[in-house]
């Protein structure tokens, strides 16, 4: 299951309209080929568009999208990806992940699991997965659709949120994790652990922060407006941390969620 996602993406999260068609032809052109998109971030069809204007071939792209929380019920859920395929310009994605768990339950997520795998089964998305899961939901997630369908948990982990107990539960059902908010909207560049690494490696701290998470084998999507931002974080794919550098930046955790919508977020781990 890992290996059908590739390691390094381009998320693109509060992008919209030109700027997030431009942010997607660049990284295209740069060598991307992982677009991470959902529905709440009302961008769907400009990446239809900028997919469609790229001359990369859908089968040599990656295309990632998220189902919201108002469409997690059974009688939706297959339309409303439909809706996200008519605008991606795609008779299918590569994954679907449910965006957030059902506030409060609203749903059941037995509900929603199922409608996901129905999704999968009709030819609409080719693997499926989940986001913001903790660990109950995840054991939920599993119970209702089994460990070998989860293809992803993907979810806010930095240096300074490691979230490790998620990621020993993920790790130990065999389920890869997506990392997002690697570079922690960019407080991690300013991190003096981070700076002195990647002073000693010729880097600059976002590839120290992207190869932290890398080496740890998740995969990553940081999202940029600038090429050369883009061009620089792909390099983070070369970089090596030796281990006295991981133990550095595993000091760095102090619980700090940046992702915690109200009335939307779970109870965290």
């Amino acid at each position: 299951m890992t290996q059908t996602i590739p390691a390094f993406g381009l998320g693109t999260f509060r992008l919209t309209g030109q700027t997030v068609i431009d942010s997607v032809k660049n990284a295209l052109s740069l060598g991307y080929r992982l677009i991470d998109t959902a529905q709440i971030y009302g961008n769907e069809a400009e990446i239809g568009q900028a997919t469609a204007q790229s001359g990369v071939a859908r089968k040599d792209l990656f295309i990632t999208t998220k189902i919201w929380t108002d469409n997690l019920a059974g009688d939706k859920l297959i339309a409303s990806l439909k809706d996200s395929l008519a605008k991606l310009r795609t008779e299918q994605v590569d994954l679907t992940l449910i965006h957030w768990p059902s506030p409060n339950g609203a749903v059941p997520l037995p509900e929603y699991m199922a409608a996901l795998a129905e999704a999968k089964a009709q030819g609409l998305t080719r693997l499926i997965g989940v986001s913001n899961f903790t660990v109950s939901l995840l054991g939920q997630a599993i119970a209702a659709v089994g460990a070998g369908e989860i293809a992803t948990n993907q979810i806010e982990i930095h240096p300074y949120l490691q979230n490790r107990k998620l990621v020993d539960y993920a790790r130990g059902q065999g389920i890869h994790l997506t990392s997002y908010m690697t570079l922690a909207y960019g407080k991690v560049v300013q991190d003096p652990v981070v700076q002195a690494i990647a002073q000693a490696h010729g880097a600059t701290p976002a590839q120290v922060a992207l190869a932290w998470a890398l080496q740890q084998g998740f995969a990553v999507i940081p999202s940029s407006t600038r090429r050369e931002n883009l061009a620089s974080n792909l390099h983070a794919q070369q970089l090596r941390l030796t281990d006295d550098e991981m133990a550095k930046i595993a000091t760095l955790d102090r619980g700090e969620r940046l992702a915690n919508p109200e009335g939307i977020a779970p109870a965290w781990d």
